[in-house]
């Protein structure tokens, strides 16, 4: 059986972006831990990382919250200087003696404990300073080794309790901690507890090791299945806030993922959502919607419902019988719906529902005549990639991926292969699922990938150099938004892009080129080709700006303020589905 139990990841635990530490400069390895990154709310201010080492964790949570003040401690002098280069401010100081050494008079929203109180004299004490510095909503993350764990028993029976390098037997740990003595410590303090989760390890090692114990386990009164819950987690994430939360579930569907078009609307939005401590934010299939709190508000968001005549009326019934607020997640325009053969007269998609969430003004002044209560959330980026593009500046490569944009791109196709035979190989093409396309490019440059999932997409995204995005002038684009601009712009992504859905976003020639025809297209293309150094200035400003205003983080806040709104109006917003759509409540 293997006996491991380091807390902390080893080098071959690193995801592929992180590089193993240098051995003469730190002790441990320069890492984030993903699931305390998770967990730190999204829409924080000012976060404070004790024992923020060379400052990993900082630097991934400012990649989706970029206009956040991350501030870093640390004792070793000699990851100060990496952390200095990735954190807003840091200071190498005794964290237990010293006084905070940053100026906090807002508070702080969210302190960081991963793998540090255990090696403090009082961990107790530093807790109780600490609150003092959280502002009145703000969140204490600890991750914690569990001192439970079935190694330690392990080694205990085995006679080895040996003090390592590293891990939960690190040397420099002074304190231990159970599930039960960290609740207490933290509750101590005066903070209310929110949550606690175990991280990700092999459960089956210890399944094994409670069931060869589990004869002497019951014969001392112990519950071998409630021993394994304790003794499985290598450790635990806390959180606790300094006001007690006022929970709130928020249960949504989601469609089959296509383009991106789920992941951006509803997974990572639940995503954004579910870093607040006090909000249980789940997707579910939409038979399986259950309320995990009946006395919290409920908020159920459908995504693209297609809600028709008595079917469409029998599925909100049983969600209102449950006490949910009903909002549909939509953002394109219905006119889509009424080329596929839905007869928009029984169409209940959103004035059945009590409220309409979207992504443009323009969709928003289209279904505001179908429902007064609609909010407007911009899509956002939750996580600015590693830049990967504009190596090498002879070869550049044109990203295209879309779904049923052959109206768009056809009268556009004779300026591309124009431009394509001109240069010959310093343009290369990428294209994701469009297949017609990409027989219709006139080169051998190029290469096809078929459709793909989210994360691979923006993989490939992220490897080109230039994006196309042609819309043609009709009711539907104008109403499209500009998502694809967002996303190639994160990316730093130059932008080649129509005024339609994207001529609002884009500043010309500082943060994208918009085109308007095909001579328009060919000159900007060949422009990018011949000044690729001044391309990716535009990708820089391009990304900057994404990082300044479209996160997700940025709409944490509005979102859940909204919906509590509509749960404090729910009896308003029911009186007015009943005057809207009578037969609902039939």
């Amino acid at each position: 059986m293997d006996t491991d139990t380091h807390s902390e990841p080893t080098p071959h635990d690193l995801p592929l972006n992180a590089q193993p530490p240098s051995a003469h400069h730190v002790r441990y390895p320069d890492y984030a831990n993903p699931e305390l990154l998770e967990k730190i709310p999204l829409s924080a201010r000012t976060v404070l990382d004790v024992g923020c080492a060379q400052g990993a964790l900082g630097e991934a949570y400012l990649r989706r919250n970029p206009n956040a003040r991350v501030l870093g401690i640390d004792i070793d002098a000699e990851s100060i200087p990496h952390a200095a280069a990735r954190l807003s401010e840091v200071a190498c100081v005794d964290v237990e003696a010293d006084p905070m050494p940053f100026d906090v008079p807002d508070g702080i929203d969210c302190i960081i404990y991963g793998d540090v109180l255990e090696h403090m004299k009082d961990p107790w004490a530093l807790l109780q300073r600490h609150v003092e510095y959280l502002a009145p909503g703000g969140t204490v993350l600890v991750c914690m080794p569990n001192v439970e764990h079935w190694s330690f028993a392990l080694r205990l029976l085995q006679g080895s309790f040996d003090y390592e390098n590293m891990g939960l037997l690190d040397r420099t740990h002074l304190r231990w901690f159970t599930p039960r003595t960290m609740a207490s410590a933290l509750a101590s303090t005066g903070l209310t507890l929110a949550d606690v989760a175990a991280r990700p390890n092999d459960h089956e090692q210890a399944r094994q090791f409670t069931q060869a114990l589990a004869p002497g386990l019951r014969a001392i009164g112990v519950d071998p299945a409630e021993y394994l819950n304790r003794a499985g987690p290598l450790q635990f994430i806390w959180r606790a806030r300094k006001s007690a939360p006022a929970r709130m579930v928020i249960n949504a569907t989601m469609l089959e993922p296509q383009g991106g078009v789920s992941d951006v609307r509803v997974v990572e939005p639940m995503r954004a959502l579910r870093t607040d401590s006090a909000v249980f934010a789940e997707i579910m299939a939409e038979p399986d919607l259950r309320p995990a709190l009946a006395d919290a508000p409920k908020i159920a968001i459908l995504h693209r419902p297609l809600l028709l005549s008595d079917s469409g009326l029998e599925r909100l019934r049983r969600l209102l019988k449950q006490g949910y607020v009903i909002i549909s997640e939509f953002d394109d325009h219905p006119l889509f719906m009424q080329q596929r053969g839905v007869d928009l007269n029984e169409l209940l998609t959103f004035k059945a529902v009590h409220a309409v969430q979207t992504s443009t003004p323009a969709l928003a002044e289209v279904l505001r005549a179908e429902n007064p209560e609609i909010e407007m959330f911009p899509n956002g980026i939750f996580e600015l990639p590693e830049v990967r593009n504009f190596a090498n500046p002879e070869q550049l490569t044109l990203f295209f991926g879309a779904i049923n944009r052959a109206e768009d791109w056809a009268p556009l196709m004779q300026g591309l292969n124009e431009v394509a035979r001109a240069v010959g190989k310093r343009l290369r093409f990428d294209v994701v699922h469009d297949r017609e396309f990409f027989d219709a490019l006139e080169t051998p440059y190029k290469n096809f990938s078929p459709m793909c999932d989210y994360p691979h997409y923006m993989k490939l995204l992220g490897g080109a150099d230039i994006a196309f995005m042609p819309l043609a002038d009709n009711a539907f684009n104008r109403a499209k938004s500009d998502l694809k601009f967002i996303e190639a712009s994160a990316c730093r992504v130059v932008s080649l892009a129509s005024d339609i859905a994207y001529g609002n976003s884009i500043i010309e020639n500082k943060t994208g080129l918009v085109f308007r025809n095909s001579m328009e297209l060919r000159a900007h293309l060949l422009r990018v080709l011949a000044y690729p150094e001044a391309a990716r200035q535009i990708g820089d400003a391009a990304r900057a700006d994404i990082a300044q205003r479209r996160m997700l983080a940025y709409q944490v806040d509005q979102r859940l303020a909204w919906y509590r709104s509509l749960w404090e109006r729910r009896d308003e917003l029911n009186a007015a589905l009943r005057a809207r759509v009578p037969a609902l409540f039939a």
